[in-house]
C-alpha cells in the first residue's frame, strides 16, 4: 500500500474510503496499520488544536491514541512528522474537490470562484481540522513545503497555464498568479480563523473579487 493511500484514511466523522488496492480488500495486518495511523493522526489533530504545536509533545499524542509508545514510532519519528502528515492529509482531501470544480467550471472566473468557495467551506465544515489550523496558523505557514501541498500548488499552476493556452487568460506569469491565488486563500483563511462566526461564503466572494479584478491589470509576458 502506498503512503498516499494510507494517508487517505478518513478521520472520525467522515465517510470511510474504499481501503483496497486494485479492488483487493485489505488484509488484517494492513487494516491494523491503517487504523493505527489514523488513530495517531486523529489524536494529534485534537492535541494540536488544544495545546498548539509548541505545547504538544509526542507523549501527549500517544496518550490520545490508546497505543503503545513503540507503536507510535513505527509510523512517525517525531511530532514534526505527524504535523506534516496532517497538512498532507488536508491537501489530499481538498485536491479532488478542486479538480472536480476545475472540470465543471467553464471559465477561469468560474474556477476561481468555485475553488475559493470549496476551500473556505472545507475549513469551516471540518471543525477539528479547522480548530487545529486556527491554533497553529503560524506553524502551518512555515511548513507548507510538504509533497502533497506542493502538488496542489502545481496543479493550480497547470490549470492557469491551460487557461492561458486556451485563450481564457492573457499570457500572464502563471507562477506568480498561482502564488497570488494561493496567498490570498492562506491569508484570508488565517483571518477567517480569528472570527467568532467564520463565513466561508463571504471569504470566498472577497477572494474571488480580488483575483478577478486584479488579474486583468497584470503585465503580459512578452515572448
Amino acid at each position: 500500500m502506498s503512503d498516499a493511500r494510507v494517508r487517505l484514511a478518513q478521520s472520525p466523522g467522515h465517510a470511510p474510503v474504499d481501503q483496497s488496492d486494485a479492488g483487493r480488500p485489505l488484509g488484517k495486518r494492513e487494516q491494523t496499520k491503517v487504523n493505527n495511523r489514523e488513530a495517531i493522526l486523529s489524536a494529534a489533530r485534537a492535541v494540536f488544536a488544544e495545546l498548539g504545536y509548541g505545547g504538544t509533545t509526542v507523549r501527549d499524542i500517544i496518550r490520545g491514541t490508546g497505543l503503545a509508545s513503540g507503536t507510535f514510532y513505527n509510523y512517525f519519528k517525531s511530532k514534526e512528522e505527524v504535523f506534516e502528515a496532517l497538512i498532507d492529509h488536508s491537501a489530499l482531501r481538498i485536491r479532488p474537490r478542486l479538480k472536480a470544480e476545475r472540470i465543471r467550471s467553464r471559465t477561469f472566473e468560474d474556477f476561481i470562484r468555485n475553488a475559493y468557495r470549496t476551500y473556505f467551506s472545507y475549513l469551516v465544515d471540518d471543525r477539528t481540522t479547522y480548530e487545529m489550523m486556527r491554533r497553529n496558523a503560524g506553524t502551518i505557514r512555515v511548513r507548507m513545503d510538504t509533497a502533497e501541498v506542493l502538488a496542489t500548488f502545481e496543479e493550480i499552476r497547470i490549470y492557469i497555464e491551460e487557461d492561458i493556452k486556451d485563450g481564457n487568460l492573457p499570457p500572464v506569469d502563471a507562477d506568480y498568479l498561482m502564488a497570488s491565488v494561493v496567498g490570498i486563500a492562506m491569508e484570508l483563511g488565517d483571518r477567517m480563523f480569528l472570527r467568532e462566526n467564520p463565513d466561508a461564503h463571504a471569504a470566498a466572494e472577497f477572494a474571488t473579487a480580488m483575483v478577478l479584478q486584479g488579474y486583468k491589470a497584470l503585465p503580459v509576458n512578452r515572448p
